[in-house]
């Protein structure tokens, strides 16, 4: 599995952006929603194929870990 990182954008004209990679099913919401709630509402959500994957055994048990 790929490293799980939160990746934040910002454009010259101040718009940010906030991308997450390598989580699996929603779990990238969890791992951003701090930065949602700092930087305010969203204006734009695009969901990626990795969102709709299904987690594994072994990314429910390194989720916990």
């Amino acid at each position: 599995m790929s490293q799980q990182t939160i990746e934040i954008v910002v454009s010259p004209t101040g718009q940010v952006r906030v991308e997450t990679k390598g989580f699996v099913g929603s779990s990238c919401k969890a791992a951003s929603e701090f930065l949602l709630k700092t930087l305010g509402q969203a204006t734009h959500d695009v969901r990626t194929a990795e969102y709709f994957q299904q987690p594994t055994q072994s990314n429910l048990t390194r989720e916990g870990a």
